[in-house]
This record gives C-alpha cells, sequence and structure tokens, in this order.
C-alpha cells in the first residue's frame, strides 16, 4: 500500500507550521486541520504534491497566526517560542538549526503574519517566489518586495555570530556548572557583560516580567535562583538543534537555550511555563 504524502511529507509540513508559529501545540492543531482539507483533495488535480501540500499548511498556519495575535499582545510577561527536543543530526543542516533556534524564532515573532510567511517559506525552505504566492494569496512581485523587508528585519536583529556546535557545547555545560553551584564569579566569567535574560512563565510559575539586561544583574539572579531552591538540577540536551539546558527545580521542568558569541553567553531564553514544556521527553522530527 502506497504511503499518503501527507504522512510522507509530515515532518516537513510540522516544521514550515512550528516555524510560522513558534508553538509545537498549535503546529500539530494546524497539521490535523490540514489533514481534513488534504483529505477532501482530488489527488489526480495535483500536480507537485508537495507544494501543495505546503501552500494548504502555510494558509492554515496564517490563519492560526492572526487568531493568536491577540492571546500573544495579553501574554502575561514575555512570550517565548515552546522549546523542542531534538537529536543531534538536525545541527548537521547548519541552516534548519539556524532558522529553528529558540533566537531566531524570538525575531520572527517581531515579524507580521504574512511578512513571517514568505521569510520562512523563501529562506528556509527555498521555495520560488511563485508558489510562495499562492500559498499566501499575493503577488509574486509583492512577494518579492515582502522578501526583501523581511531579510532586512530579520538581518538587524538576529544574533550576529554563528558559532560551531562544539563550541556551543562547551559555554553550555560552563554555564549550567555555574548555575548549579551558584558560584557568581563563574557565571560572571561565562556572561558577556552586556548579557540579556528573557523568561517566560506565562504567568503560572515566577519568572522575570521584562528582559534583565548586563551580567551585574543577570549574574546574581542567577546566583540567588540556585539558593533559594533546595531540588535544583541541571542537564545538557539537545533543544530547537542546538546543545541548551534542562533544569529540575523543585521536580518541576524548566528549558534553558542560549545564544553564544566569542565564546561567551550573549543571550539566556528560560521558559518556565508548564504548558510550554510537555514536549521535553519526545523527541521532534524535523525536516526542511
Amino acid at each position: 500500500m502506497t504511503e499518503d504524502p501527507f504522512v510522507a511529507h509530515r515532518s516537513l509540513l510540522f516544521t514550515v507550521a512550528y516555524e510560522m508559529l513558534g508553538s509545537a501545540a498549535d503546529a500539530e492543531d494546524v497539521l490535523q486541520e490540514s489533514w481534513l482539507r488534504w483529505a477532501d483533495v482530488d489527488r489526480s488535480r495535483v500536480g507537485d504534491v508537495r507544494a501543495y501540500l505546503v501552500r494548504i499548511v502555510t494558509r492554515q498556519a496564517l490563519n492560526r497566526l492572526r487568531t493568536l495575535s491577540r492571546s500573544r499582545e495579553e501574554y502575561v510577561g514575555e512570550w517565548l517560542p515552546e522549546p523542542l527536543l531534538t537529536s543531534p543530526d538536525v545541527a548537521e543542516d547548519v541552516e534548519l538549526a539556524e532558522s529553528v533556534s529558540i533566537a531566531m524564532l524570538t525575531v520572527l515573532e517581531t515579524l507580521g503574519p504574512v511578512e513571517r510567511a514568505v521569510f520562512v517559506l523563501r529562506e528556509v525552505f527555498e521555495l520560488p517566489y511563485r508558489e510562495i504566492a499562492e500559498a499566501v494569496g499575493k503577488s509574486t512581485a509583492a512577494v518579492r518586495q515582502i522578501a526583501r523587508r523581511a531579510r532586512e528585519h530579520v538581518a538587524a536583529r538576529q544574533p550576529r555570530v554563528r558559532v560551531n556546535r562544539a563550541e556551543q557545547h562547551v559555554v553550555v555545560a560552563r554555564f549550567l556548572v555555574a548555575l548549579r553551584t551558584g558560584q557568581l564569579q563563574e557565571l560572571m566569567e561565562v556572561l558577556a557583560p552586556d548579557v540579556v535574560l528573557i523568561a517566560d512563565g506565562g504567568g503560572l510559575v515566577a519568572a522575570a516580567l521584562a528582559p534583565v539586561h548586563g551580567a551585574e544583574l543577570v549574574a546574581p539572579l542567577l546566583a540567588r535562583a540556585n539558593r533559594v531552591v533546595a531540588g535544583f538540577e541541571t542537564a545538557t540536551v539537545w533543544l530547537n538543534g542546538a546543545p541548551a539546558g534542562r533544569i529540575e527545580i523543585d521536580g518541576e521542568p524548566a528549558a534553558v537555550s542560549l545564544a553564544v558569541e566569542n565564546g561567551r553567553v550573549t543571550r539566556i531564553y528560560v521558559v518556565r511555563n508548564p504548558r510550554k514544556l510537555t514536549r521535553l521527553d519526545e523527541l521532534a522530527e524535523l525536516a526542511r
């Protein structure tokens, strides 16, 4: 029996939806809605199945993005993407790993829905402008302009230096040791002077409601967190295609992703919202 094309392309379709939404739960909902639409399609009239499926998923993700915009505006504190447990193999596709990084997904949140869709489909999945135009309901000329603006927007905000995974792993390990021991000096040494900490508790657990800037503030905050919590454990895991940290705080998990530059941590993304941590034990299948 021939495998249904939707099933064959599921990892790709999930990745498209996740990169557009920053939420695995919402991406799964989009795939379910897309599957229902695909089930009603006359397959004999579909030429390029992959492009057709991507188009369906893109349209459903755009609809979901528009309905989510208000709830994200009303979100308590900082909103961060839902972290995904990934295999080290994802890092071998450097472009894919960079595109699903927490740092990049956070930048993509600053784009409008159509801009985000165009950027993801063009820069990550390298779709022709014509196919993107069909997916977002714009002319090819308009899509080219949107793509240019989106590229400029992202380039101005994304991390400037791409580090190799070996260096990332070393810095993450140093950071987690310093965090686990609560040694202020060690934390200061691994943090860049202008480090920024962004935490997402979603109003459900304790977390900084605004970004914390500078090692002089971030390091004492992290050291204090270790001292005031009895059960505090750390482990290195692969999240969103890069070495990262999983923390257990009194038995409750938190995910920590880091941006690294010149051997020091420049950004710390801490996700504590329990609704975004349900997949930390479930390997995500990403593809492009």
